[in-house]
């Protein structure tokens, strides 16, 4: 993991990529292990890092929650805004992971259409806007958890869920 890591930036081992990167992402215990013997999450972390690692004004990232258990996705999510923010770049991300999207986005792009047939892309729109229209194409809307902030579902037809939709407001109240 070392070697490939350093073969793809001059600034591997200082203590800005171990703040930065290596730290955020937890390579520290997998740095001296061959790639061929890591896990999932484990190479996922260290192409997040490769990616990161380059130097860009964006970063385009597919999927960078495949792998990762809930508290890897919180500490990749928290590093890839962080070091957007830090370096004033721009993280393109697509993802499943609601949850991620949540914590990582400022704007989103929302698309529809059928998949492998026709789609279409809408401008970008705020967090609140983009999610709306998401979600309120698939008909269902999100609370915000009060114990742990984390977005949840509504139960469909649930008080909550007729009270938000009869406001427009499908993501978060």
């Amino acid at each position: 993991v070392d070697a490939f890591l350093a073969s793809i930036t001059d600034d591997f081992g200082t203590s800005y990529w171990n703040t930065e990167i290596a730290e955020p992402l937890q390579l520290g215990p997998i740095l001296e292990q061959s790639l061929v013997d890591l896990s999932g999450g484990e190479r996922q972390r260290v192409a997040i890092a490769a990616c990161l690692s380059e130097d860009a004004d964006l970063y385009l990232l597919d999927e960078p929650s495949a792998h990762l258990d809930v508290e890897q996705r919180v500490r990749t999510t928290s590093a890839i805004r962080r070091y957007a923010e830090h370096n004033d770049a721009t993280a393109m991300v697509i993802d499943h992971d609601i949850y991620m999207i949540d914590l990582l986005s400022d704007r989103l792009l929302v698309f529809d259409g059928e998949p492998a047939v026709q789609g279409h892309a809408a401008p970008p729109q705020a967090m609140r806007e983009g999610m709306n229209e998401f979600l309120s194409n698939l008909d269902i809307t999100f609370r915000r958890d009060e114990r742990t902030s984390r977005p949840r579902i509504n139960k469909p037809d649930s008080q909550l869920d007729r009270e938000q939709k009869a406001k427009g407001e499908y993501y978060y109240v």
